[in-house]
């Protein structure tokens, strides 16, 4: 993406919906809080009027099981680096998001990857996941709830497995939620061990802000805290303010934010009723799903080529090593969602002739 993006005239795979402009932002204050804010560090772990506003989207604990960080990426690695060693076992799903295997890996961690699988709707199979916990003393388990690319969730069930299993074995679970609506259940209120992190860029549109959190066991985060001394000190007084004034304006953000995923997601399904060459199991949430397609080309050599003469952008399913899909997103205004699916159809319709 960062190679790519720039050169996109109708980008379908943003993951962010539709960014506020600072202007807009601004316009929430209406207690005009920044008028008097001071530069300084601020409270080191995070204003506690912010971390209020954050507990105020999960269903448990207390300010003390809330420490921010600079979005959810930077969540996910202070989590990783503050419970993982060399030699601990790591279990993660794929397609997924690189990070939750790669970091485990450069760590010196081994990683058990559990296939999610296309045709019973991205979701697992109940005996990978008792055998990766009955296989190896795992430290860790990692998922995206919704996951990237697929938009998935686990269902009932196998999330029930998944919790069950981390008990038994006494392993911690770590939930990127970055995609996930409130509305939705979170991992870290459903399991002592279970930590689930977030930001601002997706749902809430304010990507720019940097501003990620974790909610995990208060003793985790003490220790998440310390190391954070030495990266970062805090993520300051003015992101602080501002995410606070995001959040005292959620249900605005977030009534948005659904009204932009569904006119996308209405349009989605009506290309694909009428698409032969493209198929998708639609997500029920979050900001992404993942395309499969016909057509001769692999998924990186498409996306550049489609990029090159119409301007459309996908990341390619090769970086989530699962060929012949893209991961498009519904987040972009309608008319670039509409136009960018019509040169696709083109683009696949003149490649079939081939």
């Amino acid at each position: 993406m960062n190679i790519y993006e720039n050169d996109a005239v109708y980008n379908l795979t943003d993951t962010c919906v539709s960014p506020l402009t600072f202007k807009q932002l601004l316009a929430m204050d209406h207690s005009s809080l920044l008028d008097t804010l001071k530069l300084d560090y601020g409270v080191i772990a995070g204003d506690q009027r912010l971390r209020k506003s954050i507990l105020g989207l999960y269903q448990t604990g207390t300010i003390d099981n809330i420490t921010l960080a600079d979005g959810c990426l930077h969540a996910n690695e202070l989590v990783m680096n503050t419970l993982l060693e060399p030699g601990d076992h790591v279990v993660t799903f794929t397609p997924g998001y690189q990070q939750f295997s790669e970091i485990p890996r450069s760590l010196g961690c081994e990683v058990t990857e559990i296939p999610l699988h296309e045709e019973n709707h991205w979701q697992p199979e109940r005996d990978d996941i008792e055998a990766a916990f009955r296989d190896h003393p795992i430290r860790l388990a990692i998922l995206n709830l919704p996951n990237n690319p697929t938009g998935s969730v686990l269902d009932e069930e196998l999330l029930g497995t998944l919790l069950q299993c981390a008990r038994v074995s006494n392993s911690y679970i770590l939930a990127d939620e970055v995609y996930r609506d409130p509305e939705l259940p979170s991992a870290a209120d459903l399991y002592p061990l279970a930590v689930s992190t977030g930001s601002l860029s997706k749902l809430f549109s304010l990507a720019g802000l940097r501003l990620g959190w974790i909610k995990g066991p208060a003793q985790l985060i003490q220790k998440i805290n310390e190391r954070r001394d030495y990266a970062m000190i805090s993520t300051g007084p003015l992101r602080d303010t501002l995410a606070f004034i995001a959040l005292e304006n959620k249900d605005q953000l977030l009534l948005r934010s659904r009204k932009r995923m569904e006119e996308d997601k209405a349009i989605v399904q009506n290309w694909l009723d009428q698409e032969p060459h493209a198929a998708m199991v639609m997500p029920a949430s979050g900001t992404v799903g993942f395309l499969k397609y016909e057509a001769g080309f692999k998924s990186e050599e498409l996306a550049k080529e489609l990029l090159k003469t119409s301007g459309v952008f996908f990341v390619p399913g090769s970086c989530f090593d699962c060929e012949y899909h893209l991961r498009l997103t519904f987040t972009a205004d309608p008319e670039i969602e509409q136009k960018g699916l019509s040169l696709l159809s083109e683009y696949l319709a003149s490649h079939q002739k081939k």
